[in-house]
């Protein structure tokens, strides 16, 4: 087989590149090792950065996302038996969020493709790229039902995650690999009640963070920081439910408690690999960098990083390497940025094992300024709703 781009896995970057490339007259295969149902289901971020929102309506796919997603004008930081307001909109001449869960921008992507007659298959298995230092790299798998690909691509695009098999592939001491585990994780769970607030509320308390998001008008997503050996089977519902009571617990303010349909445990870290490249294979998304997930920044990098991509390719194909060229640091700017964002959200918020009073003490100083500093507010701001 021959295609311009192959593409390796089909999460939110894969599948809006896949997009994006057709958009340009540009042919692409992806390749994914899990079901369609999976990656439709996989719970995972929530939150769009505004300039993400933009990107997608721009690029035809918000249909759904303009019904269903739930504009959000600020956060709530609570701490010290108070919630304060922070109003982006204010501080950021209008910018916003929108609250439109990763599941459903992966089912419009699938969609669109497959409506478009785009060349997704899943459940693939021995997925291989190989000559990827040459110009016609090739990639490799097994399809559902027990044939072989070999497609000879101009360019592989590595969208397949952390865990994928992409970045392996450059050869050793090509990448310069930059980590920092937390020593703490997020018990996350989707729950079948309505939000008990109409914002996202991030509370630091003495017994740990917690987040209270939301999917719809009719699902709650909430989260509590948990070591990260924690095991999920000693936290039952009732746990749960128990500990997000007394961390977000304010008087006149009651928490609603509805069934749990899904639970799990994140590990927190921080990783930058770079760069983001190596001869024809480009790396986007959760393949080349990982953040916390406090700062909401996952999923906006990799749909950032897509939309720099698209163009680059475009180019490359055409017999311009200028934006290719300048690829990953165009991109590492931005991962960067975010990165910080996040460890200084993430190490704000959390309680640290073995924290002793001068360590809250500074917590609690760092969020007084932010509640009370336009400056300092203007800038989680900034950060937050993206650029």
């Amino acid at each position: 087989m021959r295609t311009q781009v192959g593409i390796v896995g089909a999460g939110p970057a894969g599948l809006l590149l896949s997009h994006l490339l057709a958009l340009r007259g540009i042919e692409s295969v992806v390749a994914e090792v899990r079901s369609r149902g999976h990656c439709e289901a996989r719970q995972r971020a929530g939150v769009l950065e505004d300039s993400s929102v933009r990107l997608l309506r721009e690029a035809g796919l918000a249909d759904r996302l303009d019904r269903l997603g739930l504009e959000h004008g600020g956060i709530y930081l609570q701490f010290a038996g108070q919630r304060r307001h922070l109003d982006f909109r204010d501080l950021t001449g209008g910018r916003t969020v929108t609250v439109y869960a990763q599941t459903e921008v992966v089912k419009d992507l699938i969609a669109k493709r497959l409506a478009a007659g785009g060349a997704v298959d899943f459940e693939v298995t021995g997925t291989v790229v190989d000559r990827l230092d040459t110009d016609r790299p090739v990639l490799s798998y097994t399809r559902a039902d027990g044939s072989t690909a070999q497609i000879v691509c101009d360019v592989i695009a590595g969208c397949d995650g952390f865990h994928g098999i992409c970045r392996p592939a450059m050869p050793d001491g090509v990448a310069t690999i930059r980590e920092r585990e937390y020593p703490y994780a997020w018990l996350g769970i989707l729950a079948d009640v309505p939000p008990s607030t109409d914002e996202l509320i991030y509370a630091y308390h003495s017994r740990g963070f917690a987040l209270h998001s939301m999917r719809s008008p009719t699902l709650s997503r909430l989260y509590l920081q948990v070591d990260p050996d924690t095991s999920i089977e000693n936290w039952p519902d009732e746990r749960i439910w128990d500990e997000l009571q007394q961390r977000f617990a304010l008087p006149g303010w009651d928490l609603r408690q509805g069934p749990v349909l899904d639970k799990n445990i994140t590990p927190m870290r921080s990783f930058v690999s770079t760069p983001m490249r190596y001869g024809r294979l480009f790396l986007a998304g959760d393949a080349a960098h990982i953040v916390p997930p406090t700062g909401a920044k996952g999923l906006n990098l990799a749909l950032a990083d897509v939309a720099v991509l698209a163009p680059a390719l475009d180019g490359l194909l055409r017999g311009d390497s200028r934006l290719a060229d300048e690829y990953s640091a165009t991109c590492l700017e931005r991962v960067w940025r975010a990165t910080h964002f996040s460890w200084w959200m993430t190490t704000m918020l959390h309680r640290s094992p073995g924290a002793d009073d001068m360590e809250t003490e500074l917590q609690l100083s760092q969020l007084r300024y932010v509640t009370t500093s336009r400056a300092a507010a203007t800038s989680l701001a900034e950060n937050y709703t993206g650029y």
